[in-house]
């Protein structure tokens, strides 16, 4: 596909989203990405104006890095900001730069779970579903049912905060195996009461709960996202669900829940996720999602870069490759918005440039971008 091609066809994402009274200029989203940058955990006008930027640059929703609630060890790095106490001033600077910039944005609200950065989180504070940070790999301490229910209600409040401070959705964290995700997983959920179980749609349950506590909190009429992926930092193989109808299983109970978009993580947005069905170019996470929930779904995974996100953790960077094959999967609306990480991370008005056909100015991503909020 020619760059005169490709800029034609890109339309395709500049196409207006609505739901519920969310309202998108486009199907561009920008996904969560940990700066560690928050001095103290508060948002100062350094965050405010780096997301501001990329609202500038024509994004059509931005997803903040992982914010964290309020519970000890809910963060495994120092500088990861909290969504709660005297932070949320310094969120509501964000917003509001956001907004006056013409954006769109949502929190994405997170507890980290046992996950190790280091040893920065006291040990003796660290929960997780089991105590575990992976299978047989022990650290920290299993939740008490105290626990359990003082995170739910955690998750709660910190949606409705997001809501009363002027954002526009709420995301939850699922993914990746932090705390809701290691719930989720029976390598790191050995529990033997309601909150585990033999089946993927047991082990839900503590999702589930969150789910409609939040969307209790924050009313029936407020965007809720959850984003979710089968593979685990700690195990880049695991598929939670090995079939179609194991993953409505695991995500229809959460959409009844009161989830109105699932964002879909993987690590190739191309990638088909059950291709032993539907063949080599067959329908991914996002479309996998969409067509058994009926729900919207974000899709992402190197998009717009020519090799996968894990090379940005090695200090590595990327050239800008095409876009064709999100193109056709947009073309065919197999998912209904797309994220897009580390090329955001360089460049805040690419989104911009490819909505004007600026093809020349687009490039790739650049790692130095990690150390600043440029």
């Amino acid at each position: 596909m020619s760059l005169d091609t490709l800029a034609e066809s890109a339309d395709i994402l500049f196409r207006p989203f609505h739901l519920k009274g969310l309202e998108l200029k486009n199907r561009i989203v920008m996904a969560p990405m940990t700066r560690g940058m928050a001095p103290g955990g508060v948002p100062t006008a350094e965050n405010a104006a780096y997301y501001a930027r990329r609202a500038a640059g024509e994004v059509g929703l931005i997803l903040s890095e992982g914010t964290v609630i309020d519970r000890p060890a809910s963060r495994n790095l120092p500088g990861i900001p909290f969504f709660h106490g005297p932070a949320l001033d310094g969120w509501k600077g964000v917003i509001d730069a956001v907004h006056a910039a013409g954006g769109r944005m949502g929190p994405q609200i997170w507890h980290t779970g046992s996950t190790r950065s280091g040893d920065w989180a006291p040990e003796a504070e660290v929960e997780s579903p089991s105590g575990l940070v992976g299978p047989g790999d022990p650290r920290g301490r299993a939740m008490t049912e105290e626990d359990i229910a003082d995170t739910i209600a955690a998750f709660a409040s910190a949606a409705a905060d997001a809501r009363r401070l002027g954002f526009d959705v709420a995301e939850l964290h699922g993914a990746h195996g932090y705390l809701i995700d290691q719930f989720f997983w029976d390598g790191t959920n050995l529990r033997d009461d309601r909150w585990g179980g033999a089946t993927l749609a047991e082990r839900s349950r503590f999702a589930a709960e969150i789910v409609r506590a939040v969307r209790a909190a924050i009313g029936p009429d407020f965007p809720l996202l959850l984003r979710v992926s089968q593979w685990k930092q700690q195990d880049y193989t695991v598929k939670l669900a090995a079939d179609p109808a194991a993953l409505e299983a695991w995500l229809g109970p959460l959409a009844e829940a009161g989830v109105d978009v699932f964002h879909c993580s993987q690590r190739r947005f191309w990638e088909p996720e059950f291709p032993e069905i539907d063949g080599a170019e067959g329908l991914n996470f996002a479309g996998w999602t969409k067509k058994l929930l009926g729900k919207p779904t974000i899709s992402v995974g190197s998009v717009g870069l020519d090799s996968e996100f894990f090379g940005a953790f090695r200090g590595e960077g990327s050239p800008a490759a095409p876009l064709d094959r999100l193109v056709a999967r947009m073309e065919r609306e197999e998912f209904d918005l797309i994220a897009v990480g580390r090329v955001l991370l360089s460049d805040a008005a690419w989104a911009k440039k490819l909505r004007d056909g600026a093809m020349d100015q687009i490039g790739g991503y650049d790692p130095a971008s990690l150390g600043v909020l440029a």
